[in-house]
């Protein structure tokens, strides 16, 4: 697949849109095709390609690690894309790293790699990263023995704690597109979910949870989050997050009733 013809420099530009700015991302795929890490000087251009291809990659490893890819996870991976806008040609070649995702030799050590080699400085990229993988694998329930024990490795390979984890997980679930059982859950059940979700306790104070609420927000900043080298094109993921912490905080504040 031949992604020549187009410039990497396009992604500079944020006025183009996913279309310019994710042929930036895809454009590099064939130089590199010898798996070397790029320099700690890496561009954000650059970043944002690698970031790109191992997403989903990863979320095709997750997928096949019980055995085979069901119907439901595919529809999901298919309506991540979707919602990143993606256009034919870009979906083709988030479909094609899916796949080699899938492939029993698929250099998943290497690939994480790389990746934690760039995002080692950028906690909140690696943090984005496995938010989008925890969408997928929540989406496409139930998570299994061996899914969770994936993507424990992948986020451990990133440096991301098993509290954060478990924190992005409750934040996922906590506002959870398309999943009828939510409204099920009693208030008690959902308001333990929302204090998880900001990283907090239900012993905290009103102080506390703020602070906490005003940390996850800055962090998790659209514009800041593409800055640093996440892809244009996932900026609906970094918006659904600052969605979901602030559906946590309504959640946890129309409780408590302060302001």
């Amino acid at each position: 697949m031949q992604w020549y013809g187009k410039a990497i420099g396009g992604i500079l530009g944020a006025m183009l849109g996913p279309w310019g700015s994710l042929v930036g991302i895809l454009v590099g795929h064939q130089f590199d095709q010898s798996g070397r890490l790029f320099g700690r000087s890496a561009s954000p251009q650059q970043i944002s390609r690698l970031f790109f291809e191992v997403v989903f990659e990863v979320m095709g490893q997750v997928a096949k690690i019980d055995g085979r890819v069901s119907e439901n996870e595919i529809r999901v991976a298919r309506g991540i894309m979707h919602g990143m806008r993606l256009g034919p040609d870009q979906v083709r070649g988030a479909i094609d790293c899916f796949t080699r995702g899938k492939d029993a030799s698929y250099p998943l050590d290497r690939r994480l790699g790389e990746l934690a080699n760039q995002v080692a400085d950028r906690k909140d990229l690696a943090l984005a990263f496995m938010q989008i993988q925890m969408q997928a694998a929540v989406g496409a329930e139930p998570i299994v023995a061996e899914k969770r024990a994936l993507l424990w490795r992948v986020a451990s390979a990133l440096r991301v704690s098993r509290a954060e984890l478990a924190q992005i997980e409750a934040l996922v679930r906590t506002h959870g597109e398309g999943r009828p059982h939510r409204a099920q859950v009693d208030d008690a059940a959902a308001l333990d979910e929302a204090y998880r979700a900001l990283g907090v306790t239900a012993g905290a104070s009103n102080d506390e949870v703020k602070t906490a609420y005003r940390r996850l927000m800055n962090r998790h900043h659209p514009d800041k989050l593409v800055a640093r080298g996440l892809p244009e094109s996932m900026i609906g993921v970094a918006e659904q997050k600052t969605h979901e912490i602030r559906a946590a905080y309504e959640k946890i504040k129309a409780k408590r009733a302060f302001k």
